[in-house]
């Protein structure tokens, strides 16, 4: 069974594409055993408890230094024994020992197809704010695993969406997150889960 804690800031909207994939069948083997905010008002962590799943909120703004911060978020992390950590929508740095303690074993949802919008800075509405600014007719989202670099990993999937005559930045991010980003996440979890049920 795959272990999957996941990360997130705001409202869960891919966590809840996940938890609904597990409850379906479309991720088997797999089970989230954790999830983390950094927001302590997330509503994320409301989806967490009503599906029986530890919430915890750890912020950087109830430690001294943003090492110590790492250091919690690590040590908690830890306590979990995760085979996938899962960042969906989590606006804080990855600390790097969690990177090489984790190597291949985190994942991240980007609303965008990769290596188009993506890197330092690009995030949220800013996305899809500079997809429409460049005018391209075609927009998505990747999931990818994390290294050391922002949006640098090795691609896992991406999916296609069509960008609008008259889109707003807000109509952009619906459709993308609706018609990709809840699709191929659990998609890619269920891959990873696959291989590890394989090699097992």
């Amino acid at each position: 069974m795959l272990r999957v804690g996941v990360l997130v800031s705001g409202g869960g909207t891919n966590l809840q594409a996940v938890l609904d994939a597990i409850d379906s069948g479309e991720i088997k083997n797999a089970e989230v055993k954790v999830v983390i905010s950094n927001n302590r008002n997330a509503y994320a962590l409301e989806r967490a408890r009503n599906h029986g799943i530890d919430a915890l909120s750890i912020s950087p703004k109830d430690y001294e230094s943003r090492a110590l911060f790492y250091d919690e978020l690590l040590s908690r992390i830890d306590e979990y024994h995760l085979d996938l950590i899962v960042l969906a929508g989590f606006l804080v740095t990855i600390p790097e020992a969690m990177i090489r303690k984790y190597q291949n074993r985190i994942i991240n949802i980007h609303p965008s197809l990769i290596p188009s919008f993506c890197g330092t800075g690009y995030y949220g509405l800013k996305v899809h704010e500079a997809a429409l600014a460049r005018g391209v007719k075609i927009t998505g989202a990747t999931v990818h695993y994390v290294d050391e670099g922002t949006d640098t990993g090795p691609i896992i999937l991406q999916k296609a969406v069509e960008v609008k005559e008259g889109d707003t930045p807000g109509e952009l991010q619906k459709r993308v997150m609706e018609e990709a980003e809840w699709v191929i996440l659990p998609q890619a979890i269920a891959l990873i889960a696959k291989e590890q049920e394989e090699k097992a």
